[in-house]
């Protein structure tokens, strides 16, 4: 992981001149420049790590495996979050995107591995994923 940007920001006029610490974080994945996001941003206390899945981003490859791009998406969440100076355990929201319905029953216990006593709110959804490949992806919201 790499910081992209550490900036000054500040709010809407209407809030005065109070300030935020704002930090972005890359993967370095081209596609997060692609489509203009970061991996993670921190806002103050907030970190908030986009949509990530089970690509190996220094090999540039995917399993066909729904637990092991599971395990993968969980290493390249906790590196977003070890960049943001967070952890899992500072996660208050997840949400799990799987292309195939099929593939809960497999997911659902290594879910429960990872938050096992950190139990953040959790919201799973089934949905096309934007590459065939894919088949989960995961997003988190931490507070540290």
């Amino acid at each position: 992981m790499l910081v992209v940007d550490d900036e000054r920001l500040h709010r809407s006029p209407g809030e005065g001149r109070r300030r935020m610490d704002r930090k972005l974080i890359s993967s370095g994945s081209s596609f997060e420049r692609l489509a203009g996001y970061s991996r993670a941003v921190v806002d103050g206390k907030w970190v908030f790590v986009s949509g990530t899945t089970g690509f190996d981003y220094a090999a540039g490859t995917i399993s066909d495996d729904v637990v092991e791009q599971t395990h993968q998406t969980f290493r390249n969440i906790r590196a977003a979050l070890r960049e943001a100076d967070a952890a899992l355990e500072h996660v208050v929201r997840v949400r799990v995107y799987l292309a195939d319905a099929a593939d809960f029953a497999r997911v659902a216990p290594i879910l429960g591995d990872y938050f096992a006593d950190i139990r953040p709110a959790n919201t799973t959804v089934v949905c096309p994923l934007i590459d065939s490949r894919m088949k989960i992806e995961i997003e988190v919201t931490a507070r540290r």
